[in-house]
Parts: structure tokens; C-alpha cells; sequence
């Protein structure tokens, strides 16, 4: 028990002190009864400890021990309360949520609700009342210290109310970590509410004054801005991107995560809370659908497309359980830079639904990642990829055949194995195959990653980096790579013959490449002039684009490049 101030105590806090302490004794909860004739407060021993009270149980002036504890920005809410009850005398009651400084240096919220009692005068006589931290309540996040959901749709209902009472809307908007999963499983679930809590402190220490940051489920967080539009909302996303958009290190583990956002204007956007919350939380997974660290902002067609992808998730169950109905893959040529000649192509897979509709595959593709059907449908895309390669080895005995895997596929422990069985089964070497993860995916894991790479590449298989250079880490984890193709994006090729800092960066990765025995296909060629550029200007090896030709069916490859393309070498 906390020893009290040397001090002689008021006759009434005497009186009690006894029984105060047997009931404080009995709770979880911050407890205080102040004498307002001497203004001598007794606080609970739990208060004293959780937030270094070193004036001891009894405090002499408790706004001197108490007010620089509180956050700045709760400051004005909680001088209005005591105005209230100890100056105007408008109210009786203290009830109020705000932040204090624990004795771990952080804030944490509580929720505080106090009585003030008069004499037969109606002179202040006892102010008393109890104070919780809102994550005993559930309505804080015990991680990262932020108000929760329950408190944040509380928020939104009372911005509905001020808009129908001023006519002032605003916006929410809803922020995702991209990719949280998977710092989750590469390091530990300790290591990601690591990154939460330093996700939310940055976020929290760039918002305008009065602006507050909620935590929701998962790796999701909130924000309303009062009185704000569209503009405003995009600007404070870009601020949040920027703050988000490099490495960072806990405990010397370095992550990279970016983030995505929806928001939602209101009343335009609905003038229930649920209906805000529902069309934020679907603006946020279409942004994330849509490719990720980017912010969407509520539409009824965007709406309509949400919910058509929730409709689509049973529907692409269904074609997947139904041996895979459906899909098909297109395939699209690859060629040797100096030749001319077709060395192999990239399966692509395609989806035309049950009313024969084909949909494309930004809208497919996410909904099997998300749900993990990427994992048995990986496993036909390889087996139909490989079949395929062997006929073609017919005409063209050394064609590679690239299949586009998942993080969730890499992961799986059955995937391996079964790549192997395949190639044995289907009668193809294991160096007709190429594996291409993204690198964006693997950012986050390298080490991980690339132990699973080595695997394959024992076996034979190589693998592919596909669009580099749309990460941030590409060149400084570029000689950590256990790969044997680089695919450098279209984004850097589009612009090259009027960018020399296109040019310049894809010839440096290049060589770069090819100084660790690395090779190196070039992305997003469609024209002569761009081809030649990359071929004697940037000695790239292999080139796939739509001047040698875009993504087609089986039997239309068959007819349009695999003879065509396997002739002998053309000359420009």
C-alpha cells in the first residue's frame, strides 16, 4: 500500500479513509473522493502506482498533480467539464472520456464518472467517482492504446447529429496495413503488435489538432474529420502514405508496410452510421483488391463493384470445387532478345464465370489470395502449365514455361512436394519450369522466402522476380536474392526512349543482374524502336511484350508463335 503524505487529515477525509481504502482494495477500477471544503483529494493505491502520483494517496491540489498528465488535446474537453460542474454549476455530473500519461510514459484512454454532492446550501460539498481504463471495458485497443470501434461509431453518430443540426458534413475514412499478415507469420504475432503500436504512433503524431485515430479489427484504423471533403481526405491519406512509405526496424527486424485507405463523405455517402461504416469498410477492400497503398473514395458504382465481388467469392468457390470450371489459362510469348526466337512464355490465368462473362483478373485474383483458393488452384495452374509445356517442347525442345505463384502458395507446405511429383509425373525437366513471385509480396520476408527458393532451385526449378522495381528494397536486397530472372516492369520501359533515367536504371539493373549471374526479361515492349533500345542499349536477355505478342488461348498460341517464332533467327 502506498505510504500517505506527512500530513493531518481534513476531519471528513478521516472519516472515510478507512472504508475508502477497504473498497479500493476490492476493484480494478481508479477511485477518488474529494473534500471540497479543504479541497484534499484520496485517490486509490492502484491510481498512485499506474501513474506515478508522487504526491502519495492524498493529494493536497489535485489539479497541480493531475492536469499534466492529461493529453493536450483532451485538455479542452475536460476544462469544459469542470467549468460545468464547479464554476456554472450546469451539471451535477462528471462523465467523461479522455487520455493520461501511464507510468510507462504512454497514454492510456479512461473513462471517468464522477458525482459532486451539496450541503442543504447547495454548496459543493463531496466530489466523488470512479475511473476505468477503457480497455478493461473493451473499448480500447490494449495494444495500441487508440479508442476501438465501439467508441469510434459513437463518433460518427454524433458527427450525424451535428450535420443535422449545423449542415456541416465531413469525411471517414478507414486505413488498412498492406501485407500485415505476413510480418505477422514472418517474425511473430508479438513483432506485428509491435508494428501496430508504431503504426499508430506515427499516424496519431501527423493528424490536425482535435483529430483522432481509432483502432478497428485486425490491421485496420480509423479517422473522422469533421467538416472536411474529398480534397482534405486525400491529403491527409498522402501524409499518412509518406509517413508509411519507408523501412523501418523494431528490435533491429526491419519491415516495410504500406498502407490503404477508403473513405466515405458524409451525408453523401449515407446518413446512417452502420451505412458510413459499411461503405468505408468496402471503399478500403477495393483498394486493397485494386493493388494496394492507394485510397478509394466512396462511389454507389464502386459500391455496386464491392458488392459484386462478395457475390463473386461463392461463385469462383463453386467453379474452383467443380475441378477448377471455368478457368483456363492464355499464355503470352517470351523471346530471346538477340534472336528473335521464342525461348518459352508466361501462364496467365483466365476466368469466364457461369454466364459465360469473361471477368478480369484484378477482379478475380485478389478474391483467391484472399481466400486461400489460390492454393488448390495453383496446384491445376502448374499440372495444365507443365502439359502444355510438354507439347511445345516437341517443336520447341529447350521452351521455359513461367507459372505466377502466391505468398499463400509458397507458404504451404504441400506445394513443394508437389511441384516435384508433377514435373516426374508429366515428363518434363525441372528446368521447363520457372516460378515468378512478385516483389512486392516478398519485401517483408526475404529470409523466408528465399529459403524456400533454394529448395527449388536444387530441385532444378528456376525462379523469377516479377515487376521489379515497384517495391522499395529492390536494389539493397537485390545480391540476397536466391533467383535466376529478374523481370524488370513495365513502368520503367514506357517512358524509356524520352527518360534517360528510365534508361539509365534499367541498364544499371541489368548489369547489376548479370554481374551475379542473374538473367534479366524486360517487360511492356510494344514497339520496334523500345526493343531495340533494350536489346542493344540495355543487353537485356529476354523480352515479353505485345510486340511479339499478347496473352492467347492454347490452341491460338499454337497458330500464332509457336511455329512462327521458332524458325530460325530474324534479322532487323
Amino acid at each position: 500500500m502506498a505510504k500517505h503524505n506527512e500530513m493531518t487529515l481534513p476531519p471528513l477525509i478521516e472519516q472515510i479513509k478507512f472504508y475508502f481504502d477497504i473498497l479500493a482494495r476490492s476493484s480494478d477500477a481508479y477511485l477518488y473522493f474529494t473534500d471540497m471544503k479543504s479541497g484534499v483529494t484520496l485517490v486509490s493505491d492502484n491510481w498512485v502506482s499506474d501513474f506515478e502520483m508522487n504526491t502519495g494517496a492524498v493529494i493536497s491540489d489535485m489539479d497541480k498533480a493531475w492536469l499534466p498528465k492529461i493529453h493536450p488535446d483532451d485538455m479542452p474537453k475536460y476544462a469544459a467539464m469542470q467549468r460545468a460542474l464547479f464554476v456554472d454549476r450546469t451539471t451535477n455530473e462528471h462523465y467523461i472520456s479522455y487520455r493520461a500519461m501511464s507510468k510507462s510514459g504512454e497514454y492510456v484512454w479512461l473513462k471517468c464518472h464522477g458525482w459532486l454532492l451539496t450541503n442543504k446550501d447547495d454548496k459543493p460539498y463531496i466530489f466523488a467517482g470512479i475511473m476505468t481504463r477503457l480497455e478493461h471495458l473493451n473499448e480500447a485497443d490494449p495494444v495500441t492504446g487508440l479508442l476501438s470501434k465501439a467508441p469510434f461509431a459513437r463518433e460518427i453518430t454524433d458527427a450525424l447529429d451535428e450535420f443535422r443540426r449545423s449542415g456541416v458534413g465531413g469525411a471517414i475514412i478507414m486505413l488498412g496495413i498492406d501485407n500485415f499478415k505476413i510480418v505477422n507469420e514472418t517474425y511473430s504475432r508479438t513483432f506485428g503488435d509491435a508494428v501496430l503500436k508504431e503504426t499508430a504512433k506515427e499516424i496519431s503524431n501527423i493528424l490536425p489538432p482535435g483529430v483522432m485515430l481509432y483502432k478497428l479489427d485486425g490491421d485496420e484504423f480509423a479517422i473522422l474529420l469533421r467538416g472536411a471533403g474529398e480534397t482534405q481526405a486525400t491529403k491527409l491519406f498522402k501524409a499518412i502514405q509518406k509517413c508509411m512509405s519507408r523501412q523501418q526496424f523494431i528490435d533491429g527486424k526491419m519491415y516495410f508496410c504500406t498502407m490503404s485507405g477508403g473513405t466515405v463523405l458524409y451525408p453523401q455517402g449515407g446518413r446512417e452510421t452502420m451505412t458510413l461504416y459499411k461503405h468505408a469498410e468496402a471503399s478500403l477492400d477495393l483498394a486493397k483488391q485494386g493493388g494496394k497503398n492507394q485510397l478509394i473514395t466512396f462511389t454507389r458504382e464502386q459500391y455496386n463493384r464491392w458488392m459484386r465481388g462478395l457475390a463473386m467469392r461463392d461463385t469462383i468457390k463453386t467453379s474452383v470445387e467443380n475441378h477448377c470450371e471455368g478457368f483456363a489459362l492464355f499464355y503470352q510469348p517470351q523471346v530471346d532478345a538477340r534472336t528473335k526466337k521464342l525461348v518459352g512464355a508466361e501462364a496467365l490465368l483466365r476466368w469466364k464465370n457461369p454466364k459465360g462473362h469473361m471477368v478480369a483478373p484484378m477482379e478475380f485474383v485478389p478474391i483467391l489470395e484472399n481466400t486461400k483458393m489460390i492454393i488448390p488452384l495453383g496446384k491445376w495452374i502448374v499440372m495444365e502449365a507443365l502439359k502444355t509445356c510438354k507439347k511445345w517442347r516437341e517443336t520447341v525442345p529447350d521452351f521455359v514455361m513461367s507459372v505466377n505463384v502466391s505468398y499463400a502458395q509458397i507458404k504451404d507446405v504441400t506445394f513443394l512436394p508437389f511441384v516435384e511429383n508433377a514435373i516426374a509425373e508429366i515428363g518434363v525437366p525441372p528446368t521447363a519450369l520457372i516460378l515468378e513471385l512478385t516483389e512486392s509480396t516478398i519485401v517483408s520476408d526475404w529470409t523466408f522466402i528465399n529459403q524456400q527458393f533454394d529448395e527449388f532451385r536444387q530441385m532444378g526449378v528456376r525462379i523469377a522476380m516479377d515487376d521489379f522495381g515497384t517495391g522499395y528494397s529492390s536494389l539493397a536486397y537485390l545480391k540476397k536474392l536466391s533467383c535466376n530472372v529478374v523481370k524488370i516492369d513495365r513502368e520503367f520501359v514506357k517512358n524509356i526512349l524520352s527518360s534517360s533515367f528510365d534508361r539509365e536504371l534499367v541498364e544499371y539493373v541489368v548489369k547489376l543482374c548479370h554481374s551475379m549471374g542473374i538473367k534479366v526479361c524486360i517487360e511492356g515492349v510494344e514497339d520496334d524502336d523500345v526493343f531495340i533500345m533494350v536489346r542493344d542499349d540495355c543487353d537485356a536477355d529476354y523480352i515479353q511484350g505485345y510486340l511479339f505478342g499478347r496473352p492467347v488461348s492454347t490452341d491460338d498460341f499454337v497458330e500464332q508463335y509457336l511455329t512462327k517464332l521458332s524458325g530460325e533467327p530474324t534479322k532487323d
